[in-house]
């Protein structure tokens, strides 16, 4: 069994016990977040879509802690000014673990 979701203006196909890096939130380590925009639910009895959404249709997953890109590092130069500036920047995403595929 498989769903399509929507999460964070991207769509990712998950399946249950998969992990998955979704866009930082403000969640506790072990506690379980619900995604309600499933967009297409499939398994053994066939293909569900929706249009836009399947109703009733949810996805639970349990959240497993966050992480963090590579650093990257933003450089600007100006020629003959003699002005140089060198930031970096860090990307925190929350990994989750699929659980269960509802509603179908």
């Amino acid at each position: 069994m498989y769903a399509i979701i929507v999460d964070g203006g991207r769509q990712y196909k998950v399946e249950p016990g998969m992990e998955l890096d979704v866009d930082f939130r403000d969640i506790a380590k072990g506690e379980n977040m619900t995604f309600e925009k499933v967009l297409a639910v499939g398994g053994d009895e066939g293909l569900k879509l929706g249009s836009p959404t399947v109703s009733g249709a949810s996805v639970t997953a349990s959240v497993l802690g966050m992480q963090q890109d590579k650093k990257i590092y933003i450089q600007k130069f100006r020629r003959r000014k003699n002005s140089k500036r060198r930031t970096g920047h860090r990307q925190k995403h929350l990994r989750v673990r699929i659980e269960k595929i509802a509603g179908v």
